[in-house]
C-alpha cells in the first residue's frame, strides 16, 4: 500500500556531490542561494556568461545547470531578459520552509488550496520526449501503431471526395448527428441511460474539460481533485485562473471521501474534479458503492462533479466498470470522455455529457471553438458503425494487460528494495514509489542523458508533492530496447539510493 504523503528527505552534501555531474552541483548550489535568500523572488540571477566566469564551467555546463532549475521551477525565463527567480519557488524554499525547520510535514495538516503552475514542467518533459527520440516510458500518449487510423483515414479520404466543400453549419454544435447516436449507443449497451441530446461532441476530452469547469467555476474559486492527479485536469484549473485543492486519493478505492467532507465543511468548493475509472496515474478503478457515496456527498452540498473517463474502454476486467453519470439523479455530473485513448488520437474527437449544465457548456463551446470539424466525426462515426471496434479494443485491451505485468515485473527485479507500485486495473500507465531519498526530477535527466524517459511525479500535483514517485507508460511494444532502458533505469535508482 502507499504512503501517499508528504515526504521531506536530504542526502549529506558531500557524498551527494561525489554523484553528481557538474550541471546538477551548480544547479543545487544555485536553490541553495535561493534558499539562503542570496537571490530573492522575481531577481534576476546570473547570466549565462557571468555564471560561466563564476564558476569556471562552460557555457553548456551552465545551460544544463539552468534548464534543469527550471524544470524544477525554482527558476523562469523570460526572452531577451535571462532568468529570474519564480515567486512560489521563493516561498517554498525559505528557511520556515524547509525540513531543519519543522522536520517532516504532519500528514494530519489540512489541504490548502494551491495556484497551479504545472505546465511547464508538463511542456518540458513532452519537449524532450519528442527531441531525444528517447524510450517513451514518460509518455502520456498510448502507443499509436495499436489504432486502426489507416482504416479511418480511408473512410475520412472518402467522405472528403463525396463532399467536395462542408457548410459550416454543418459543423456546429452539438455535432455531427450520426456520431452522437453512435456514442449513445455505446452507453446503452454498456448499462449507462443516455440522451443523445445530452451530448455535445469536442476537440478531445481535454476541451470537455475545459468547457465543463468553465462552466461551473470561476477564476479564483477553488476545485478539489485528487492527490496524485493527471496534470490535465490541473491544466484546466490554472488555465482559468482557479485554485486546486488536493484531497488524498488510495490507490484502490479512489478519493478519500470523508477527507472530502471535510474540505468541504471547512471551505466553500467550486466543484470536484475526479477519474474514477482507471485514474492516471494509480489506474485505480474505482468501487461502484464508493461512487455512489462520492455522488450522493456532492449532490447534497450542489457541487458539481466533473468526470475524466477518458480510459473508460481500456479496462482489464470482463465488463466495463459503472462511471459516476450512473448514479446521478441530480444532473450534477459532467461526464467527458474521447477516442482518443482507444481508438485514434490524431483526430482528437472527444465528448461531453454536462446533465444540468449542457446549455452553457454547448453556449461555451460555441464561443471558445466556434466547431468541431465534421470529416473526422463522420468518419470516426462511420468506422463505429461498419467496422468491429469491439474486437479492436478486445486486442488493445489483452496487449496493455500482458505488458502491464511485463513492466511490473521486471521494475520488481531491477529497482532496489524500498521500490513500490501500482496495481492497474485498465490504462497503460504504472506508478511507481521510489525510496523516499531518491528525486524524481533529478533521475528524470539523468535518464534523459541515456536517451530514457519518465514522468517525474511533481508533475502530477500543485504542491511539488510526489518527489520520489514517478509514472511509467507500458503501452509500446516490449522490446530488448525497452527491457534495456528499464534495466538501465533501475541501475540509476539502485546508484541514487
Amino acid at each position: 500500500m502507499f504512503d501517499l504523503g508528504i515526504h521531506w528527505h536530504s542526502k549529506p552534501r558531500a557524498a551527494r556531490a561525489r554523484s553528481l555531474k557538474l550541471y546538477e552541483k551548480l544547479a543545487d548550489e544555485m536553490t541553495e542561494a535561493v534558499r539562503r535568500g542570496v537571490f530573492a523572488s522575481g531577481e534576476r540571477i546570473p547570466s549565462v556568461r557571468q555564471a560561466s566566469q563564476q564558476y569556471g564551467v562552460s557555457i553548456k555546463t551552465v545551460l544544463h545547470a539552468y534548464a534543469l532549475l527550471e524544470s524544477r521551477g525554482i527558476v523562469e525565463s523570460r526572452p531577451q531578459s535571462g532568468y529570474f527567480v519564480r515567486d512560489a519557488a521563493a516561498k517554498a524554499l525559505a528557511p520556515d520552509a524547509s525540513p531543519a525547520a519543522g522536520g517532516k510535514r504532519a500528514r494530519e495538516a489540512p489541504p490548502v488550496a494551491a495556484t497551479v503552475d504545472v505546465s511547464r514542467l508538463v511542456l518540458s518533459t513532452l519537449r524532450s520526449i519528442r527531441a531525444h527520440d528517447a524510450v517513451p516510458f514518460g509518455s502520456p500518449y498510448p502507443d499509436p501503431s495499436l489504432f486502426p487510423w489507416r482504416r479511418i483515414n480511408q473512410y475520412a479520404n472518402a467522405i472528403a471526395r463525396r463532399h467536395a466543400s462542408w457548410n459550416l453549419i454543418d459543423d456546429l454544435p452539438p455535432g455531427n448527428p450520426e456520431l452522437i447516436r453512435q456514442i449513445a449507443r455505446r452507453y446503452a449497451e454498456n448499462g449507462v441511460p443516455v440522451d443523445p441530446d445530452e451530448i455535445i461532441i469536442t476537440l478531445g476530452a481535454t476541451e470537455a474539460i475545459n468547457l465543463s469547469l468553465q462552466a461551473v467555476a470561476k477564476p479564483g474559486d477553488t476545485v478539489a481533485v485528487e492527490s496524485p492527479t493527471y496534470y490535465a485536469m490541473l491544466h484546466a484549473i490554472e488555465r482559468l485562473g482557479m485554485r486546486a485543492i488536493e484531497v488524498t486519493t488510495h490507490p484502490v478505492h479512489g478519493i478519500d471521501i470523508d477527507a472530502l467532507a471535510q474540505v468541504i465543511a471547512k471551505q466553500k468548493i467550486a466543484a470536484c474534479m475526479v477519474m474514477p475509472n482507471f485514474q492516471n496515474p494509480l489506474g485505480f478503478q474505482m468501487p461502484d458503492e464508493r461512487k455512489r457515496q462520492l455522488v450522493e456527498l456532492l449532490a447534497a452540498h450542489e457541487i458539481p462533479a466533473i468526470e475524466n473517463d477518458v480510459y473508460q474502454e481500456l479496462y482489464y476486467g470482463e465488463t466495463r466498470p459503472s462511471t459516476l453519470k450512473n448514479f446521478d439523479t441530480q444532473g450534477l455530473v459532467l461526464h467527458c470522455a474521447s477516442f482518443s485513448k482507444s481508438l485514434t488520437a490524431s483526430y482528437r474527437i472527444g465528448w461531453a455529457m454536462p446533465g444540468r449544465y449542457r446549455a452553457q457548456v454547448e453556449k461555451l463551446k460555441f464561443l471558445n471553438t466556434l466547431t468541431t470539424p465534421s470529416v473526422p466525426q463522420v468518419a470516426v462515426a462511420d468506422y463505429l458503425r461498419q467496422d468491429g471496434y469491439d474486437r479492436h479494443l478486445r486486442h488493445v485491451r489483452k496487449v496493455y494487460r500482458q505488458q502491464a505485468n511485463i513492466m511490473m515485473a521486471l521494475v520488481q527485479r531491477f529497482f532496489p528494495v524500498g521500490t513500490r507500485m501500482s496495481a492497474p486495473q485498465g490504462g497503460y500507465v504504472l506508478w511507481v514509489e521510489l525510496p523516499r531519498r531518491i528525486d524524481s526530477m533529478q533521475l528524470y535527466q539523468a535518464a534523459l542523458a541515456r536517451s530514457i524517459t519518465v514522468g517525474p511525479g511533481m508533475m502530477f500535483s500543485a504542491r511539488n508533492d510526489y518527489r520520489h514517485f514517478i509514472r511509467l507508460n507500458y503501452s509500446y511494444p516490449w522490446t530488448a530496447q525497452s527491457e534495456a532502458a528499464l534495466k538501465t533505469l533501475g541501475e540509476l535508482v539502485t546508484q541514487m539510493a
